[in-house]
């Protein structure tokens, strides 16, 4: 049986490995088997991240539309179940971004929910 030597399949893979380890520290970043463990490792936090990503900036803005209702005298609760009763749907992204940016059609917001709330 011949010898299989590592040829040009073999070297293309473990480049590909070892360039996505550019920049590890030490043999993380030179040493075939220590750098694939390092990738794997590195793939599986970027992925669990990206999905913590959303969850994080969704508190972010409930925190944000929370202090701009507060500010208007209701709390985050009562707006958004007055938001849900007057039938205005906009998600929690672009109300963060009105209650930073435009306060004043926020205060529109607000009390169009509270007549919704009161009647």
């Amino acid at each position: 049986m011949p010898r299989a030597k590592g040829g040009f399949k073999t070297r293309r893979r473990r480049k590909k490995v070892l360039d996505m380890a550019k920049g590890f520290y030490s043999g993380r970043s030179r040493l075939f088997r220590v750098a694939t463990e390092a990738v794997d490792t590195a793939l599986g936090h970027a992925f669990a991240h990206r999905k913590e990503k959303k969850r994080d900036f969704r508190g972010l803005w409930i925190a944000r539309i929370n202090a701009a209702a507060r500010q208007n005298g209701i709390t985050y609760s009562k707006f958004m179940s007055g938001m849900q009763k007057a039938g205005i749907n906009l998600n929690r992204k672009v109300l963060a971004n009105m209650a930073s940016t435009d306060p004043q059609a926020f205060e529109k917001l607000v009390v169009t929910v509270r007549e919704k709330l009161a009647s």
